[in-house]
Order: structure tokens, then C-alpha cells, then sequence
């Protein structure tokens, strides 16, 4: 019998975050397991590797930059014969928008990396848009595969049948996640009976106390590492990032059957078709008034059908990333290098 292929997945950057928790489901899944084999190696970041190690099929999770191109290159040069993947975890369309002032040559950077590899994936629709309207990569390298994990505990969750009167935002407390307009667009409600959780921590977390003042409503929870658990009391979730490339609070949001209210950028337009309400995250008066009018007239418990939205999620990013790795096994497996 065939062996199974050893898939290596190489991370320069294991932060608890989204593309761990991606890792994690890829490594741990018993029903990933049943096509391929799954091993995560964290590498320093920018190192050609050296040492040795079996797999069939090379995985980049790593943050693309011109310090890491050489280690890329020497990757790609000495092992011509294995497939090598890359997955673009951070690029997006708003990221370019808010970060980069050289767009051309950042662009550049993009194409030259991503020639490197055999397939590159795009971890959302919105973000391989953006990919292929600046010819990134020639069409037939790309691949999309929304972003998942295991949902089941989010389904498990009671719907909300009372109006809406907690609302929250989950994640890093960075500039990118745009709470900073939240807070704004929150302590513009006037009615007191609402709360706004701001669940997670960062760099930005005095800054946004300082925006939130002395409004009682709003509650700094900290880092919670069970979401399903922080979901429990919340009827509305809410994500106003800058850029985003895919979302995973989006699908937990929904998995849990509350409603999720998000900026219509890069990755979060994904989740319109699941049942997500987009908005412009620049508007802070549009935010203000979509916040008023859910805590009027919102009544959590209808929005149960988007739990249904979500029943196929883990199974389709089964399905795609075992059909990935069917198409690239068509070449002869080498070696790799790891740390």
C-alpha cells in the first residue's frame, strides 16, 4: 500500500494567532490525516536552511520580504525537484493601502517571491482578486483556500434569543483591527444599556483605553484563549479591521449563531455569503448608526441560520487542500531542508 505523503509546513513566526490555529487543524485533524502527513517545523526567520529532513511536499507559511527572498531562493535552487507551496497568510489589497509607500517595488517583491514556488494560495476570494489584478503569479499557480478550523465547539454554543445588547471585538489589539474606530463609532451610542467587549491584547491596548475614557460600556476582557468560551455572552460581534486576508473570528462568529458585523475589505467580503453584514469601517457615523439600529431592532436568535452557513467549511478545506496536494504530487519528491 502507498504511503501517505509527508507534507512539511515551515512557520517563521508561532505567535498565537490565526495561522497557528490554521497549523494546528492541518496537523491535528484526523480527517487531514487520512491523505497526508502533516508536520509543522518553525524556522528562524530569513535563514537558508541547512539540515536535512524527508517530505514530499514543501509548505510556506512565512512572512514574505526581501530578507527572506535569498533564504527562498536557496530553498527553491536546491531542491528543484520537490513541490513547493506557499501560503499568503498577510498580503492583502488593504495591506498595501495603509502600509506601503513604494507600491510598485513591494509588488515586485511579491512576483519575484511567488515565482519561486509551484502554487501559491490565497487564503480568501477577496485576497486572490487582488493577486490576480496585479498579476502576481500566472492564473494556474494560484489557489484559493478560505482559512478554517474546527467549529464544532462554536456550534455547540446556545443561540442568543434576547435582543442584541453585547457587542464584542476579538482579536490582537493592533492598529490593522481597527478598534480604535469602534470605540468611536460605540461611545457615539446613546443607549446605556449596551457593552462593548474588547476581547484580546497588544501593543495598542493603552491607546485604546484612553479612547474609551469613562465609558462604563466598554470592557477590556483581555486575551481569552477559548473564543468559543468569550462568545458565550455576546450577541453581536463586530470587525472593523484595516486589512484583513481572511478572518477566522468570522467563521467562529457565525459557526456560534451571532451576528457578525464587518469592514468591506480584502478577506471579510468572503463572509457576506455565510450571512455577515459589511459596512464601511471609514464611515465611524455609518458604524454608529449600524450599532444603534441592530441594539433597537436586532434580535439575536434569528441569526441561527448562519450556523447553518458554516456546516461545510471544515470538509470543503479538507477536500481543497487534499486536491492541492494531488495536482503538486505529480512531480518526484526530494529532500528538504529545515532547521
Amino acid at each position: 500500500m502507498k504511503s501517505l505523503p509527508v507534507v512539511l509546513h515551515l512557520i517563521d513566526d508561532t505567535t498565537a494567532g490565526g495561522v497557528m490555529q490554521v497549523l494546528d487543524f492541518l496537523r491535528s485533524d484526523p480527517e487531514m490525516a487520512r491523505t497526508a502527513t502533516h508536520k509543522v517545523e518553525k524556522v528562524k526567520r530569513g535563514a537558508i536552511l541547512s539540515r536535512l529532513a524527508y517530505a514530499d511536499v514543501v509548505v510556506s507559511h512565512q512572512t514574505v520580504s526581501w530578507s527572506l527572498l535569498p533564504a527562498l531562493l536557496a530553498l527553491r535552487t536546491r531542491f528543484a525537484r520537490t513541490p513547493l507551496i506557499h501560503v499568503e497568510h498577510s498580503y492583502t489589497d488593504g495591506f498595501v493601502a495603509h502600509n506601503v509607500l513604494r507600491k510598485r517595488r513591494f509588488l515586485l517583491l511579491l512576483e519575484l517571491a511567488y515565482g519561486l514556488f509551484d502554487r501559491v494560495v490565497a487564503v480568501s476570494n477577496g485576497q486572490a482578486d487582488w493577486m490576480v489584478a496585479n498579476r502576481l503569479l500566472r492564473g494556474e499557480k494560484l489557489s484559493t483556500i478560505q482559512s478554517c478550523v474546527a467549529l464544532d465547539s462554536f456550534r455547540s454554543l446556545p443561540v442568543p434569543q434576547n435582543p442584541s445588547r453585547v457587542f464584542a471585538a476579538i482579536g490582537r489589539l493592533d492598529r490593522q483591527k481597527g478598534f480604535d474606530t469602534l470605540i468611536a463609532a460605540f461611545r457615539a451610542c446613546s443607549d446605556p444599556d449596551i457593552a462593548l467587549h474588547i476581547i484580546g491584547e497588544g501593543a495598542e491596548e493603552t491607546t485604546l483605553k484612553q479612547l474609551a475614557g469613562d465609558d462604563t460600556r466598554i470592557v477590556f476582557k483581555g486575551f481569552q484563549e477559548n473564543t468559543a468560551t468569550a462568545l458565550a455572552p455576546v450577541d453581536v460581534v463586530i470587525m472593523p479591521s484595516r486589512w484583513e486576508a481572511y478572518g477566522l473570528v468570522a467563521i467562529e462568529t457565525l459557526a456560534a449563531g451571532r451576528k457578525l458585523l464587518c469592514s468591506n475589505i480584502d478577506g471579510l467580503c468572503d463572509h457576506a455569503q455565510l450571512g455577515a453584514v459589511l459596512f464601511d469601517a471609514k464611515n465611524t457615523l455609518a458604524l454608529k448608526e449600524l450599532i444603534s439600529q441592530e441594539a433597537r431592532s436586532g434580535s439575536a436568535g434569528r441569526h441561527g441560520v448562519s450556523r447553518q452557513m458554516t456546516l461545510g467549511l471544515e470538509d470543503r478545506f479538507r477536500e481543497c487542500w487534499s486536491y492541492l496536494l494531488f495536482e503538486v504530487e505529480a512531480r518526484s519528491p526530494g529532500e528538504i531542508a529545515i532547521v
